[in-house]
């Protein structure tokens, strides 16, 4: 018996003693210059500098990540190819009628960073509060946009969750992307989103938006001026919608590796630098065992699911 065990044993820790034997694959299933991207390359140059070996960052985009996840889900497993994967992991079984891997494909190493939203309003809206904003929408069924970067994106489902929770009605005008929305959303033809604090700070620091509320269930400490949705009260409390990433590799990869990447993952993370560079994002460190970020992704997919399906929402 002890034989038998030391020879199931023996290949996996070989592999986690030897790994990487060879340059590293991370996938990121968006194109270059987005948030999941530079977080990918953050992760790719740690990792890289820690284990020695390059850790190179291969773009598949397409499909809100679900097609590079696809290509990753059935690649070997030994560790050498792993992905960053967003919050539309959370989302992407819901929303779509097929997707080219089962969430079983996976092994999650850890979760990396979460970046909260900030919810804008135009300043000729006349609200300073997202109590304020509450009010004037329930005196006002269907009469008031808010915007969005795409059809289900974190920005659209956090306004559909608004909607349910507060019993109000609004109505979604999806853009093409950040660039798309903002002169509606500076003009105020469109007068209302959730966006990410890094990409809102800069008008917000203007004068051109008004911050009403962030999206996490705790204030940020990237804007602890900024009050959270939960504290309007109203059948708001609980509420909570952030952006995250994590990163997993296909599902077999050997525990021990598993493990080492997890722990590097997490030193990683607690660098002051790394810190400091989150924060630029509007992101904050998470970290975190394996088993901690497949059971956040599992909360996350099973929360947005109900949502997506009461809301009807499908892409294709």
């Amino acid at each position: 018996m002890r034989i038998l065990l030391v020879s199931l044993l023996f290949p996996l820790l070989v592999a986690a003693q030897g790994y990487p034997t060879q340059p590293v694959k991370l996938v990121v299933g968006f194109p270059p210059g987005g948030t999941t991207d530079v977080i990918g390359r953050l992760v790719a140059h740690e990792l890289g500098e820690q284990l020695g070996r390059p850790f190179v960052v291969e773009n598949r985009p397409g499909a809100s990540g679900t097609i590079g996840a696809g290509g990753v889900a059935k690649s070997a497993a030994d560790g050498h190819t792993l992905i960053v994967v967003p919050s539309t992991h959370g989302t992407a079984r819901a929303l779509y009628a097929s997707l080219p891997y089962e969430e079983s494909d996976f092994a999650a190493i850890g979760l990396v960073a979460s970046t909260p939203y900030v919810f804008v309003v135009h300043p000729d809206l006349p609200v300073k509060t997202f109590g304020d904003l509450i009010a004037l929408l329930k005196a006002n069924p269907g009469k008031y946009h808010y915007a969005s970067t795409s059809p289900g994106t974190a920005q659209h489902l956090g306004g559909e969750l608004v909607k349910r929770m507060a019993g109000v009605d609004m109505v979604h005008v999806p853009y093409k992307g950040t660039g798309a929305v903002m002169p509606d959303l500076l003009s105020g033809r469109v007068p209302m989103m959730f966006e990410n604090l890094a990409v809102m700070t800069p008008h917000i620091r203007k004068g051109s938006l008004r911050p009403l509320a962030v999206s996490s269930l705790k204030r940020t400490r990237l804007m602890p001026e900024v009050p959270t949705v939960a504290e309007t009260g109203g059948g708001l409390e609980g509420f909570e919608v952030i952006g995250w990433f994590a990163v997993l590799v296909p599902a077999r990869t050997p525990p021990e590796v598993v493990r080492m990447l997890n722990t590097e993952l997490n030193r990683m993370i607690a660098k002051p630098a790394m810190v400091a560079r989150f924060a630029e994002l509007g992101a904050e460190p998470l970290g975190g065992t394996p088993a901690d970020a497949a059971s956040y992704i599992r909360v996350e997919q099973d929360k947005w699911g109900r949502i997506i399906r009461e809301a009807g929402i499908k892409l294709l």
